[in-house]
């Protein structure tokens, strides 16, 4: 935990909810500086998310942060994480997704199932941190930091773990996306299928977009799809894992009745899980005929969802220790590089 960190004698004497604001606000400044440093060049191909994070990591271990406003910064971790998960759901077109790339959710749907399973085995044969393997297996198959944000609380993550998977989701994509960049001239392969293929192997939706651009827009409309059929897949993703999880704390609920007492091991409902369905319906659906320009509304809520994931992912960097993450982190992110080449590779030859 974060018992050592030094406790500001100005902010200590706030009142609760004082405290829990001011956390609040001082991961929305991390938030809004995690932006900024993505827009100058070179720190825009890693992201705001991932630059808000980095920026929290950096901040926790050189000036630490009063204890007082820890509530805040968990408020912003978790239940500002959620909210966010619910409205990533209005970036999900699920008509666009069945009625233009149905043949494409079939392929995203391998390449999903490939993705989990290659980060899982290579993480397996390198004796990899299984936790930390789980989640960098998710964020690859489906869509980086989002995908690892939503299965975090199904898993029970902990905040350190999810940050550092975050980073290194966010790492090993910008390598893939300006590597992608760089050979792109070379390739054997049209605009279109360049777009596929960058839409179904690389890990953040602003990684498919900084690669497909210099293929031109047909490229980027196709990559766009791709990987907005990986999305999708985020739905049935997380009921599996809610559906193990309850298989599993059910076991484990038998196993203590018979032994010594009834300790139940419950498994709390992912709420926000429905509420990411909910918009994603809502924003295919419904809002095109209750709104007459639903795009403006749309790009608004998508910057303010890209706002509570930076806050939410500010929160998580506070919790990253650097000595933990050179102990544990090494393996996994092998794993997950030699992974996401495989992917890349085997679904080149596809084409």
């Amino acid at each position: 935990m974060l018992a050592k960190i030094k406790t500001s004698p100005t902010i200590a004497s706030l009142p609760t909810v004082h405290s829990r604001i001011y956390g609040i606000i001082f991961t929305l400044a991390f938030a809004l500086g995690g932006w900024g440093l993505s827009l100058l060049p070179g720190l825009d191909r890693f992201g705001p998310l991932a630059c808000a994070l980095l920026l929290a990591v950096a901040y926790r271990h050189r000036f630490r942060y009063p204890l007082t406003i820890e509530s805040g910064i968990r408020f912003s971790s978790g239940t500002l994480l959620r909210l966010a998960i619910v409205l990533f759901g209005l970036k999900l077109n699920i008509s666009h997704v069945l009625i233009q790339g149905l043949p494409l959710l079939v392929r995203s749907g391998g390449t999903v199932i490939f993705a989990m399973v290659a980060v899982l085995l290579v993480g397996r044969w390198l004796k990899a941190d299984r936790k930390l393997t789980l989640l960098l297996a998710v964020g690859t198959a489906i869509c980086g930091a989002a995908a690892v944000a939503a299965v975090s609380p199904l898993l029970r993550s902990k905040e350190e773990d999810s940050a550092i998977s975050v980073g290194m989701i966010a790492m090993i994509g910008t390598v893939f996306a300006v590597m992608y960049m760089l050979i792109q001239p070379w390739l054997p392969m049209g605009a279109e299928a360049y777009g596929i293929w960058s839409g179904l192997t690389l890990h953040e939706i602003a990684h498919v977009a900084m690669a497909a651009a210099p293929a031109g827009p047909d490229a980027m409309t196709d990559a766009l799809l791709a990987k907005l059929c990986r999305v999708a897949l985020l739905i049935p993703l997380c009921l599996g894992i809610v559906s193990l999880s309850k298989i599993r704390a059910g076991t484990r609920t038998e196993d203590v009745q018979h032994g010594a007492g009834t300790r139940r091991s419950a498994f709390p409902f992912p709420w926000f899980l429905l509420g990411f369905v909910a918009t994603s319906l809502f924003g295919s659906y419904a809002m095109p005929y209750i709104l007459p320009n639903p795009a403006e509304l749309l790009n608004g809520l998508s910057t303010a969802t890209t706002l509570l994931l930076g806050m939410a992912m500010a929160g998580l960097g506070f919790n990253v220790s650097l000595r933990d993450f050179r102990a544990r982190a090494m393996r996994p992110l092998l794993a997950t590089l030699i992974a996401s080449l495989l992917l890349s590779g085997l679904t080149f030859i596809t084409f």
